[in-house]
């Protein structure tokens, strides 16, 4: 499925690649605040899909970024952008593997920053495995920091938010077969079916804190970066309720350090 979205991906509207080009930068703005100055450090992003997120992260000034995907077509894409933006492989690299097989896949042991961005772990039905890996490749003094879409909003109704419909503690695996892709619904597919997972934030924060990583913050955000419910109204750069409507966290961030 994801191999055949990728090409939709690299050519459509939605990523926009022609203006990354020109300016690789399509970071949140709460994400380069909460991470900080990434200067002169190693970072490595999980499940980077074509990159746009790893090589925002070089051009703001980390000295070698990696990015690792299962989706080989993905990889691809992603070290031809980099290319063109004149990164070689030993500023930025991109490796083929699955996130659970991350430490034997990418190219160092350990890494100042893994990075793992919005709409990453519903692919995953395993939160504690995907814990203890990416905890292991957090150098000492390193820090993982991962943004992710808030689960309360997988439980309530789609129109406008405010009316539970669905179970938040859900662990049954969700099946999906529909054509398209969030970049593009009304693109043509023939490889449409997906399986998801739901993870509740205390999931995740103990599967974190049991690596004996430390929890330094959880942050939740009222915005998103697509048009979640319904009703939703575009202001500042972001996807919000309307004004005088009853916010929810969209949105979490944190940030685990290693000793």
């Amino acid at each position: 499925m994801w191999d055949e979205r990728v090409p939709v991906h690299v050519a459509g509207d939605f990523y926009d690649l022609d203006a990354f080009r020109t300016r690789p930068d399509v970071l949140r703005d709460f994400e380069t605040a909460e991470v900080g100055d990434v200067t002169g450090r190693t970072l490595l992003h999980l499940q980077c899909h074509i990159g746009t997120d790893t090589l925002s992260w070089a051009h703001r000034g980390a000295a070698r970024v990696v990015g690792l995907d299962f989706s080989a077509p993905a990889v691809e894409a992603a070290r031809a952008l980099a290319a063109g933006l004149g990164h070689g492989p030993e500023r930025a690299a991109f490796v083929t593997g699955d996130v659970y097989d991350a430490a034997q896949s990418v190219p160092e042991a350990s890494y100042d920053i893994v990075y793992t961005g919005l709409g990453a772990l519903c692919w995953l039905p395993d939160i504690r495995r995907w814990a203890e890996t990416a905890a292991s490749l957090v150098a000492p003094g390193g820090f993982l920091y991962l943004a992710e879409f808030h689960p309360v909003t997988e439980s309530l109704d789609d129109a406008t938010g405010t009316r539970i419909v669905r179970d938040y503690f859900a662990r049954d695996a969700q099946v999906w077969d529909e054509p398209g892709t969030y970049a593009d619904p009304d693109a043509e597919t023939v490889h449409n079916r997906s399986v998801q997972w739901q993870h509740t934030l205390g999931d995740v924060v103990s599967a974190l804190a049991a690596t004996g990583l430390h929890i330094e913050f959880l942050h939740e955000h009222d915005v998103s970066v697509f048009p979640r419910f319904e009703n939703f109204e575009v202001r500042g750069g972001y996807h919000r309720f309307p004004d005088g409507h009853p916010r929810i966290p969209l949105i979490y961030s944190l940030k685990a350090t290693k000793g």
